[in-house]
């Protein structure tokens, strides 16, 4: 028996509507990675971007647990000696949430190019309107 591997040209790809009001971050960024994945599909293929587009609202009611909002930072580095920014979640949960949403889904898809192409099929919003609606996206419940 052969193994089946998806080919490019076969997948179809649906959109997801997921809400994140009252979710846990790393909850929903692991549950939304394995959907950009294609993991949740029967023909999910490793080396093969099967996964599906996600569209995430209410970005800026998702819910860090413990004192991760104060003891929690979110770091990036210019690349120049000494320079490493350091800014608590409090402070980008409070002006952009959704960086803080995307940057955690980012996390956890595989660090190549086959991850940056999946990333690309996923869409964070603040509120509840998008423009995505041409696309017919489904609600999509996650159970965490």
């Amino acid at each position: 028996m052969k193994s089946f591997m998806a080919k490019p040209n076969e997948i179809e790809r649906k959109w997801y509507v997921v809400d994140a009001n009252g979710k846990v971050l790393g909850r929903l960024a692991s549950e939304v990675a394995s959907i950009l994945r294609g993991k949740n599909k029967p023909i999910y293929t490793p080396h093969v971007d099967t996964g599906d587009h996600v569209i995430i609202l209410n970005a800026d009611k998702v819910v860090l647990t413990g004192k991760k909002l104060d003891q929690k930072m979110f770091r990036r580095h210019s690349l120049y000696p000494g320079g490493l920014k350091e800014t608590p979640y409090r402070k980008i949960m409070a002006s952009k949430p959704e960086l803080a949403v995307y940057e955690a889904v980012k996390g956890m898809l595989p660090k190549n190019s086959l991850g940056r192409q999946m990333l690309k099929k996923l869409r964070v919003y603040q509120g509840t309107e998008h423009e995505h609606q041409a696309q017919q996206p489904e609600v999509l419940e996650l159970n965490i």
